[in-house]
């Protein structure tokens, strides 16, 4: 039973949704504010974190810098209607994905489905060795996807689920173009709608990360209304 954390400063929001996930078969934690939130994450990790953006004491995104600093698990942001520079902030940040305010619920579930989905597989030492499983090494840049783990000239780099499919997939077939829409297909469940600005979010995040360890990384190229490619050293 996957357990998840519900941080939301509406009452009415938590008990719903909670009600509903539970009925799912979830383990879920409410919380009301950032900071209670961070409080119990410092003591067990959840599975995953469905975080409300703005909260008193401390909000969404200050949670989500906090939490990316010793963990990649799975987050999704319940964003206010209109408020697309929160939406394009939280995804910079880290975040896997968002929902808007209001939101169906069934959606929701099924993002975090989709996310535990991706999560497990990556995860898992059970999966078959196939061409997405095995170690692969490219240049500078080696990949493990059974064990989660990415190094570029031997220095780890942490990635969220996210990030780490969408440069599995690029790197793969390192050249070849993936346009948003295929990179659409490979990060996110059939069920799931994303558009073009959250896969150029996540890029950018990726990008930041692998410049972290170094800071002339350029494998990931911008090809400007196509897509994107990894070029090879």
């Amino acid at each position: 039973m996957s357990r998840i954390a519900l941080v939301d400063d509406d009452r009415n929001i938590l008990t719903s949704v909670s009600m509903t996930l539970e009925a799912e078969g979830f383990e879920v934690e409410t919380y009301n504010d950032g900071q209670s939130a961070l409080d119990a994450f410092n003591k067990r990790l959840p599975d995953m974190a469905v975080l409300d953006i703005k909260m008193p004491r401390m909000d969404g995104m200050d949670l989500l810098q906090r939490l990316r600093q010793r963990t990649t698990m799975p987050v999704i942001f319940l964003t206010s209607k209109d408020d697309e520079i929160d939406e394009v902030l939280g995804l910079r940040m880290g975040a896997d994905d968002y929902v808007k305010k209001p939101f169906s619920q069934r959606l929701l579930v099924e993002r975090i489905r989709a996310l535990l989905r991706r999560q497990e597989a990556l995860g898992s030492g059970e999966v078959a060795v196939t061409e997405e499983t095995k170690v692969m090494e490219r240049g500078s840049l080696t990949m493990d996807p059974l064990r989660h783990a990415v190094s570029w000239k031997g220095k780890d780099v942490s990635l969220t689920v996210t990030e780490f499919l969408l440069l599995q997939a690029l790197a793969q077939r390192p050249g070849f173009v993936k346009s948003r829409d295929q990179l659409m297909d490979i990060a996110y469940d059939d069920q799931v709608y994303v558009d073009d600005r959250t896969i150029d979010s996540h890029i950018k995040r990726l990008r930041k990360k692998m410049r972290t360890v170094d800071a002339d990384f350029s494998a990931i190229e911008t090809l400007y209304g196509i897509g994107y490619r990894y070029n090879e050293e």
